[in-house]
């Protein structure tokens, strides 16, 4: 599960995206200020930190270089109200790994973050997935369902991955092209549809509960 920074003074702004974070299974820190973000980084291995640009005290682009300074290669996504190329240049070159413009779509948000956390792998070895009795094994690209090993192809893998790391969450089909497929849009196809009945058969035989289930013009969702 991924621990994220949120560094942003306005309390409106704080309660959507936090929640919004915490629904999509993220563990949410906050910080109102410059000099609570510098000290809470420091104690804390954040995965990513979401910080915005204008702040009380340090602002989030010395922030940013501050930590970059420091050698401290948490990704960071900067917010601004300002949106002229030359506030994004200083952003980037200050360290930022990207920049969204305010007001923005939280779906935007997420495909931001998602997509700078497939970037950088994680170092350290990934848990394992567990939902009811399956289980999945990103290191070695191994699931099971109980005792039986099932074998899965690579799209079919990260599909199941994606869908595990969001146990109980309702996964629209634009998500899933855009995290499993890489598409940023909807070319109208049923490759989600067809790829989600691969699963099922591989996943759920007649003896064994069903575990992904269809939420009618929303996407899915696997739980017990």
């Amino acid at each position: 599960m991924s621990r994220v920074l949120l560094v942003e003074d306005d309390e409106r702004i704080v309660g959507f995206i936090k929640r919004g974070l915490e629904a999509e299974g993220y563990l949410v820190d906050l910080a109102g200020n410059g000099e609570d973000a510098l000290a809470m980084v420091r104690e804390t291995p954040y995965s990513l930190i979401i910080l915005d640009r204008v702040l009380p005290g340090i602002d989030g682009l010395e922030v940013c270089r501050m930590l970059r300074r420091e050698q401290r290669e948490h990704l960071i996504l900067m917010l601004t109200a300002r949106d002229s190329l030359q506030d994004k240049v200083e952003g980037l070159k200050g360290g930022a790994d990207d920049y969204l413009t305010k007001p923005f779509a939280f779906d935007e948000l997420i495909a931001r973050m998602e997509a700078l956390l497939r970037r950088r792998p994680s170092a350290a070895t990934s848990p394992v997935l567990k939902v009811g009795d399956l289980l999945l094994d990103p290191t070695s690209k191994k699931v099971w369902r109980g005792e039986r090993e099932i074998g899965l192809t690579a799209k079919e893998f990260r599909l199941l991955t994606y869908l595990m790391s969001h146990p109980g969450t309702v996964v629209s089909r634009t998500r899933l092209l855009n995290n499993v497929w890489d598409l940023s849009f909807d070319p109208e196809t049923k490759v989600v549809d067809v790829y989600i009945r691969y699963l099922r058969r591989k996943i759920e035989s007649e003896s064994e509960a069903p575990l992904i289930k269809t939420v009618r013009g929303f996407g899915y969702v696997i739980s017990p």
